[in-house]
């Protein structure tokens, strides 16, 4: 798909639809809807003047109405899309928006489509422009890859149009950073939604290395005998159950003419299990199919990495994936046993299924010998923050509020929905073992908590946050705005904490 910016009025651009956005202004909960549409485009509003005085379109989120052949304009077609109330926008409702457009166009077989970016003070220019081409991004990709009847109906070109008012350089800005952006988010939706047999820990490996080759980043890929090398016990003890050797992914960016002497070095690590069966603790044969998608911590470290690559931020990064299958047989490891890893500290394995931990703490570990003052880790980790965020907000962790808060403050800018939960010592004594250090398991209650404490201790001291994506990771319904499949969460936000350090 091509998509290209313009600056012009957007009733003289010819194209096959033209999408405009629309919100109601109208106040309290039982207010009859006022509709407005986001242009200051007259001819526009003259064009769909007659269906919003009928009250046929009421401007809901995603909501959509198609005008053929409108009076005034040299597109053939006029879609309203709506945006909800006034008071609510922000570049995440411009982003489904536009998404919505899209995936609107794709099965009608319109091939160019024309997107005019919403006029109100709640949405600069940069931040509207970029959304918007986050959304157009996202929206394009389809998760048929397989399928023999697959059918290309996807959009040719999409001219997303900057009005009068628009700053031109923080315009043009947020139009690149949306592409880079949403094509990393593409990459990790695509190395999501590979089953288990077409994406091995060596093959996600070799995908990380050609990624690293295209954008002028290191990459080293190491298997077995590094993990021996370096006493990564526990990542070892859950990728002995395969006949599919583990790979240990290290990227790195630095900044032209080198990180500064004393400045920061983040480490992102990412859970990297391409199947999980839970091990000798196996898990319900219902729904495992899906558990090809426990690699999307990984997956999100990987695509954070390219798009950090192309954003040049000023910072060195070190991107540190654990990967494996989990998998029962002769050699796996099992509940009772004491695994050493690559700290020095003992892990009791009271299941085999918390193996998504144990790769991380070994993870966690080895980005610090590498030289990482600030930790960020991505895992879809445990059953139990899906019970308790839902699948709406992903969970996030962190053993310092300063660092949480740059996580924070890049929230307003991915639109990403994490919701903090505790990490107090108090929930230390749930993960205590008899025998060893620690335990891999703290039982039923607080089982999100419980997995961020046991990371926690290999994090030690380093600035960390740790963000659990179960729940958020895939979605089995399309959005309007999404296909169903992989969400690719995590990427904007990991990406806006690298740059909240490269100011």
């Amino acid at each position: 798909m091509n998509t290209e910016l313009l600056f012009t009025s957007s009733s003289s651009v010819e194209t096959e639809l033209l999408a405009v956005f629309a919100a109601d202004t109208a106040s309290g909960k039982d207010a009859k809807p006022e509709i407005r549409l986001l242009t200051g485009d007259v001819a526009i509003s003259a064009a769909a003047q007659s269906v919003l005085a009928g009250g046929e379109f009421r401007a809901e989120a995603n909501e959509t109405l198609l005008l053929h052949a409108p009076a005034g304009l040299k597109a053939k077609r006029l879609l309203l899309v709506g945006l909800g109330k006034v008071a609510k926008l922000s570049p995440q409702e411009a982003r489904k928006g536009a998404g919505t457009a899209v995936r609107f166009v794709k099965p009608r077989g319109i091939r160019e489509l024309a997107i005019a970016a919403p006029e109100s003070d709640k949405l600069p220019s940069q931040w509207t422009l970029r959304a918007l081409t986050e959304g157009i991004t996202l929206a394009d990709v389809d998760t048929d890859t397989y399928r023999s009847d697959r059918k290309d109906r996807g959009v040719q070109t999409v001219k997303v149009i900057a009005p009068e008012g628009f700053d031109r350089a923080a315009s043009e800005s947020g139009f690149s950073e949306g592409l880079i952006l949403g094509g990393a988010q593409n990459f990790t939706r695509s190395l999501v939604n590979e089953p288990g047999n077409r994406l091995t820990p060596t093959i996600l490996g070799r995908r990380a290395a050609a990624m690293c080759g295209e954008q002028g980043l290191k990459c080293e890929v190491y298997s077995t005998e590094k993990l021996i090398e370096l006493k990564m016990g526990a990542f070892q003890a859950v990728a002995q159950g395969s006949d599919e050797p583990p790979a240990l992914i290290v990227m790195t960016w630095e900044p032209a003419g080198g990180a500064a002497k004393d400045g920061p070095v983040l480490g992102l690590v990412g859970k990297g299990i391409t199947f999980d069966t839970g091990g000798i603790s196996i898990k319900p044969a219902d729904s495992m199919e899906k558990m090809k998608y426990d690699m999307a911590g990984a997956a999100a470290m990987i695509g954070a990495m390219q798009a950090i690559a192309q954003l040049r931020p000023a910072v060195k990064v070190i991107g540190v994936v654990c990967s494996a299958e989990n998998m029962p047989s002769g050699k796996a490891y099992k509940p009772g046993d004491v695994e050493i890893a690559m700290s020095g500290k003992s892990i009791e394995v009271i299941n085999t299924d918390a193996e998504g931990r144990m790769v991380l703490a070994d993870g966690l570990a080895y980005a610090k010998q590498l030289g990482a003052t600030h930790l960020i880790d991505a895992a879809t980790l445990t059953g139990a923050c899906v019970v308790a965020l839902g699948m709406i907000n992903a969970g996030v962790f962190s053993n310092d509020d300063a660092t949480y808060e740059k996580f924070a403050e890049g929230l307003k800018v991915s639109g990403e929905r994490f919701w903090r939960l505790p990490v107090e010592d108090e929930y230390r004594e749930l993960i205590r073992s008899q025998i060893a250090d620690i335990k891999n398991t703290g039982g039923r209650w607080g089982g999100a908590i419980t997995a961020a404490m046991f990371l926690k201790e290999f994090a030690e001291d380093t600035p960390w946050i740790h963000l659990d994506i179960a729940g958020v990771a895939w979605q089995d319904e399309a959005k309007p705005w999404l296909a169903s499949g992989p969400t690719g969460i995590a990427v904007r936000s990991i990406v806006e904490w690298v740059r909240q350090y490269s100011h």
